[in-house]
């Protein structure tokens, strides 16, 4: 359950990581495009979102505050030390119950998760992205959410994710240009 205090320390680690990446770098979403994220589990009610790409936690802490009390991220890393970083700022936030981080390559594990998905969260290798959702595909519900990061940055490294996202029919797609950087915000049709 999101008590106060919770929230409160949710808040404080998210701070301390937004610190963090400004003295060396860490490709964290941030809070401009976070907003963005947080915005989204609200308006499309998000219980289960499958995150790719965790990195030390900020965006699984983010989505976890924002999700109602019955919500869960599940969440994919594919480095050990970043895994173990993300399980210490989840704990610190006291998210374990809401959180549950998988270590490992996210092509391997996503087929092993036996869960289905009001949303999915894409922010790991880029030249992936495609891959992922397809993966993914089977267990996003209808009307589910793909939401994904970095698509301005690197257009043309995830240029096929896009071309799908946004001709295959299956979705209902919008880009947001963040400035710098952007992220697509995907509705699957059916």
């Amino acid at each position: 359950m999101i008590t106060n205090k919770v929230k409160s320390n949710a808040e404080s680690v998210l701070s301390e990581i937004e610190a963090l990446s400004k003295v060396r770098f860490l490709p964290i979403i941030g809070p401009v495009k976070g907003r963005y994220l947080a915005e989204t589990i609200k308006k499309y009610k998000s219980l289960k979102v499958l995150e790719v790409g965790t990195l030390i936690g900020y965006s699984a802490i983010l989505m976890a505050v924002n999700l109602p009390n019955e919500g869960r991220v599940f969440s994919i890393e594919i480095n050990d030390q970043s895994a173990k970083m993300a399980r210490e700022n989840i704990h610190r936030a006291g998210l374990d119950e809401k959180i549950t981080v998988y270590t490992g390559d996210a092509l391997e594990l996503i087929p092993t998760i036996q869960e289905e998905f009001d949303m999915v969260f894409i922010d790991a290798a880029k030249n992936q992205y495609l891959d992922y959702l397809k993966l993914c595909e089977n267990k996003l519900k209808k009307n589910g959410v793909v939401f994904a990061d970095n698509v301005k940055m690197f257009a043309s490294q995830i240029r096929d994710y896009l071309n799908y996202i946004r001709n295959s029919g299956q979705y209902k797609t919008e880009f947001i240009d963040a400035g710098f950087d952007g992220v697509e915000i995907s509705i699957k049709l059916f």
